[in-house]
């Protein structure tokens, strides 16, 4: 073989295939190898016994009763946001407005328990009312930027992150308004006397409610998405908006009815943020969750049973890493570094699942 003609040192092909335990083995290898890579970096740090520091992991997660129900209502939360990118994502449209859904779903709620949680509305009755005007305002906050797309072709991406920048300013506006009496610029927890358009205890769990609402609309995304028409018209206008058209699907259609279910389901999240756990409202209540759920949603492969693995997976990460920042006197941007770290092992194993690299052999070498 000429030296123009000789095979390529690396090639790169697309997977047709990879059977579920191979994809899962795949992953799991990632992920030893990220807490190996994280066992070197934390000894250099503490001179800890690295097993010892992801104990301290464990225990900053589900060390209590009380640690283990936080965790859960904020995997929940994650899983969520991560349930409304999904159908978005699927069709290729490129949402990165959910902290923007969320933070308008949190005001419509944050509003509905100020003007009507002074005894004069039933408290199931408030909590539904709650829960509609936060899906309302999520939805017409993602049907914005898609009518723009659909009629005008414009760049999602861009336009769904100004739309961010809008609702902080939005909820500044609105958190200035209703202050405290101390002139603090918080408002406060809302209603913590009487805890009206608070979720109440289900079973006597505090956030089991939480876990009921996320998971019935996970069941109910994924059937929407895997067995109805409208989800069989989502997947064919993100495999190609031709086709779709060929196929007399009304892409148009799809797009802005697609983002007003992937805001409102965000803007849900906002409710079970602000009425299911914090019980107020501020700018940092999307607290950057609305992009870490793009890699929830993008790793889970829009399946919405595996986003919370996924899910878990991730908060797991971030309690743990606060733990032993705490316990060991680290800095803030350690405990991120090794998330980081973990994440990016996860994401790269994904790499290796669509793809397989072949390394050119020692006879092809000689030639």
């Amino acid at each position: 073989m000429t030296q123009e003609g000789k095979e390529p040192l690396v090639r790169i092909s697309k997977r047709e295939f990879m059977p579920l335990w191979q994809s899962i083995l795949v992953r799991i290898i990632a992920i030893v190898i990220s807490l190996v890579v994280c066992g070197f970096i934390i000894f250099a740090i503490v001179k800890e016994n690295p097993v010892k520091v992801y104990e301290a992991m464990v225990q900053g997660a589900f060390g209590s009763n009380r640690r283990v129900w936080v965790t859960i209502r904020d995997i929940m939360m994650m899983l969520c946001i991560g349930v409304g990118l999904a159908p978005a994502f699927k069709m290729k449209f490129w949402n990165l407005g959910a902290e923007g859904q969320i933070l308008v779903g949190g005001i419509a709620t944050a509003a509905c328990m100020i003007y009507l949680g002074k005894g004069q509305v039933a408290p199931a009755l408030l909590l539904l009312i709650m829960a509609l005007a936060s899906a309302l305002a999520g939805g017409i906050w993602g049907t914005i930027p898609a009518i723009f797309k659909a009629r005008w072709n414009t760049n999602e991406v861009l336009f769904t992150l100004m739309m961010n920048y809008l609702a902080i300013q939005l909820t500044s506006f609105f958190v200035s308004k209703w202050e405290n009496p101390y002139g603090s610029n918080v408002v406060g927890v809302i209603n913590s006397r009487s805890q009206i358009g608070w979720f109440p205890p289900v079973l006597g769990q505090q956030y089991l409610l939480n876990v009921i609402i996320v998971l019935a609309l996970a069941v109910l995304v994924f059937i929407y998405l895997k067995y109805s028409k409208q989800g069989y018209e989502i997947a064919v206008v993100g495999e190609s908006e031709n086709t779709a058209r060929y196929a007399a699907i009304n892409v148009k259609q799809v797009i802005v009815r697609t983002m007003a279910i992937s805001g409102a389901i965000c803007g849900i999240a906002g409710f079970i943020a602000v009425s299911g756990a914090g019980h107020t409202i501020s700018t940092s209540t999307a607290g950057g969750r609305g992009f870490t759920a793009v890699i929830v949603a993008w790793l889970a492969k829009f399946n919405t049973f595996v986003m919370i693995l996924i899910s878990t997976l991730i908060v797991f990460l971030e309690k743990g890493a606060i733990e032993i920042a705490s316990r060991y006197d680290l800095s803030d941007y350690v405990s991120s570094m090794i998330t980081g770290i973990i994440l990016f092992f996860i994401l790269g194993s994904e790499f290796f699942v669509n793809y397989k690299v072949k390394f050119r052999s020692r006879k092809e070498a000689l030639k």
